[in-house]
């Protein structure tokens, strides 16, 4: 409206704004989209918790939970990624608890234990407990979860969303062979982060 009262007579003005409007919309939509597949499911398998880039694998101590060294595998989501966070694993919830905090960007290397972020544990049948971190970013301020201690979950099934750029870590144990290496693109509750032994 400030641009019609502004420039009442071009046209030009206000086909640029429609078209600044349009492209908004359509950006917003495709964030917020969530797409629906089959999940192939094994109890051996690591599923990535979300669509991204790795951007780390490395062996990390674990110091909020487990206590111990871990491999961590760490996923990058750009804005333009579906922001749907997924069940690595099938399991009962262990252990959660969010985390106010900063928002640095999402790859940065404190970002794991400095900004706003929640941390959820997951107990499969046979023992094996696997860590999950969603972490914002410097866009994204609110994290969903939709998850609680004692509850059971599927293998792919929603866990939480993350608005605009963001990282979700995964903690696996030491054993496990990681199936994918930095760089690569990943799908979340499609792609194979690792296979247990």
């Amino acid at each position: 409206m400030a641009l019609l009262f502004f420039f009442p007579s071009s046209s030009w003005t206000h086909n640029v704004s429609i078209g600044c409007s349009v492209l908004v919309y359509i950006t917003i939509l495709q964030f917020f989209r969530n797409p629906i597949f089959d999940i192939q499911k094994n109890d051996n398998q690591i599923l990535a918790p979300a669509d991204g880039k790795v951007v780390v694998i490395e062996e990390a101590d674990e110091t909020e939970y487990l206590k111990e060294k871990r491999k961590q595998v760490s996923i990058f989501m750009s804005p333009i990624n579906v922001h749907v966070n997924r069940m690595p694993v099938k399991g009962s919830i262990s252990y959660f608890k969010y985390h106010a905090g900063k928002y640095l960007v999402a790859w940065h290397p404190k970002s794991s234990t400095e900004n706003e972020r929640t941390t959820v544990v997951a107990k499969m049948h046979n023992g094996t407990e696997i860590l999950f971190r969603q972490i914002a970013g410097a866009l994204a301020r609110r994290i969903k979860w939709y998850v609680k201690e004692g509850d059971e979950m599927q293998q792919g099934q929603e866990f939480g969303f993350i608005k605009f750029g963001s990282r979700v870590d995964l903690f696996l144990p030491l054993s496990a062979r990681i199936c994918v290496k930095a760089g690569d693109k990943t799908k979340g509750g499609k792609t194979v982060i690792a296979e247990l032994s």
